[in-house]
């Protein structure tokens, strides 16, 4: 039976496939629900790999926070590099969930051949998007519209990764 098992921030990094979710995450200044849950959902109904398949996210389990800050950035850095794929969707909103740290996260990421970038256009600053959908098209990162079309390609990047022969 295929499983997806969720590691959320802090918590020790398993074996196996791994993907990352990178992207804004609500800020309790401005309480808006997090995309994560769907994007999990998703996953679940989409992995068919032969082992479970370990989805990491930055977000605080009960939302117990860092005690330090370098402590949440040392484990989102290591998660990203221990991932098989990482999934950046950025439904931009500058109020809300402007994504400042993600921009850099995927600039770090982009030329890693791990990145998936979606950008959904009916998001409140879309055109704050532009320049990360550029940057991913000039790497050959792919880039999709829908949440459901970028979770398929990242599963497909570590699907890939699994084959013996991508070893």
């Amino acid at each position: 039976m295929n499983s997806v098992r969720l590691v959320m921030a802090r918590e020790p990094i398993p074996a196996g496939p791994k993907m990352f979710l990178a992207g804004p995450t609500p800020d309790r200044s401005t309480p808006v629900p997090s995309w994560r849950p769907e994007a999990l959902t998703l996953i679940t109904a989409q992995w068919t790999g032969p082992e479970p398949l370990t989805v990491l996210t930055p977000e605080s389990r009960d939302g117990i926070r860092a005690e330090r800050y370098e402590h949440q950035v040392n484990w989102e850095t290591d998660a990203r590099a221990a991932s098989d794929a990482i999934l950046f969707w950025i439904p931009r909103d500058m109020r809300t969930m402007p994504g400042m740290t993600t921009n850099v996260e995927f600039g770090l990421d982009v030329g890693s051949g791990r990145a998936v970038l979606g950008c959904p256009p009916d998001c409140p600053n879309p055109e704050r998007n532009r320049y990360l959908i550029y940057v991913a098209r000039r790497h050959g990162a792919p880039v999709h519209e829908t949440l459901t079309d970028t979770v398929a390609e990242a599963l497909a990047l570590v699907a890939a990764a699994a084959t013996p022969a991508a070893r």
